[in-house]
């Protein structure tokens, strides 16, 4: 892990070192995905939120915000002491991001299954107003348990919206266990072509390789792409990598605060 993507988790742990809780672990798993969105891949100005040209990112998986806070907090759309106020009263950071409260959010998510279906609509109104922004959605594995999000790339793929690209983050655990034991995904690439889509697998922890797909966008001119990338959840907190217990974590204690630290050394 390079020292951009520390910096990254570290704050993360500095977000929840006050309030001692959120959902750190699903976090943690799209970090390398947020970060090669925004330095590599992303067209915004951090000063014009609402530019009307920018490419729109969602993060359909609200519950995974604080990465999302500490990659705008990076870009300057808002300073990071802001974000020490994380789930305290009257904070707009709060556990799901909020479309109305936080420069940079596009949509507020949070309610699983929702963020695709809102990407394709903004695909849709993209084409209509014949504007070439891109639209790009990061769900979650446990997410696309949800109905809505087949039904929203079903009509992705009838409408050829190659403007638009979904990354799954593939951790392979959800709120209450593996995906293999609640509602096995696979054969999850197949099922994604099987409505339409061009897709690709990858490491999700891999930077180099993510830019260099990135680079590719979109796979093909006439569908929409779908990036499953393998993750692991807690990635570089050996005591949280893939233990449930931390998908959501209250009452952090000081000493697994440290512990977070010294795991970014």
């Amino acid at each position: 892990m390079d020292q951009r993507s520390k910096k990254l988790r570290r704050t993360v742990v500095d977000i929840i070192s006050v309030e001692r809780r959120g959902h750190f672990g699903p976090a943690i798993s799209s970090i390398e995905i947020l970060r090669v969105l925004f330095d590599n891949f992303l067209h915004f100005r951090s000063s014009q939120p609402d530019w009307e040209d920018r490419d729109r990112f969602i993060l359909s998986k609200g519950h995974g915000c604080l990465s999302l806070y500490a990659i705008l907090a990076d870009k300057d759309f808002f300073s990071k002491d802001e974000l020490l106020t994380f789930c305290s009263p009257d904070s707009p950071f709060g556990g799901h991001p909020d479309r109305g409260k936080v420069p940079g959010v596009e949509a507020s998510t949070g309610a699983l299954g929702h963020g695709l279906p809102i990407g394709v609509g903004m695909a849709l109104a993209a084409r209509l107003k014949k504007q070439s922004h891109r639209i790009v959605v990061l769900t979650g594995d446990g997410e696309i348990n949800e109905g809505s999000i087949w039904e929203a790339a079903l009509s992705a793929a009838k409408h050829k919206l190659s403007n638009l690209t979904v990354f799954i983050d593939y951790n392979k655990f959800q709120s209450y266990g593996a995906t293999t034991e609640v509602l096995d995904l696979e054969p999850l690439a197949d099922k994604w072509r099987s409505f339409g889509f061009a897709v690709e697998e990858i490491d999700g922890h891999n930077v180099h390789e993510l830019e260099q797909l990135t680079n590719r966008l979109p796979l093909d001119l006439k569908k929409p792409t779908a990036i499953i990338c393998h993750t692991i959840k807690g990635k570089g907190f050996h005591f949280a990598e893939e233990k449930i217990e931390w998908h959501h974590k209250s009452k952090i204690s000081d000493q697994e605060i440290k512990e977070m630290y010294q795991c970014l050394l």
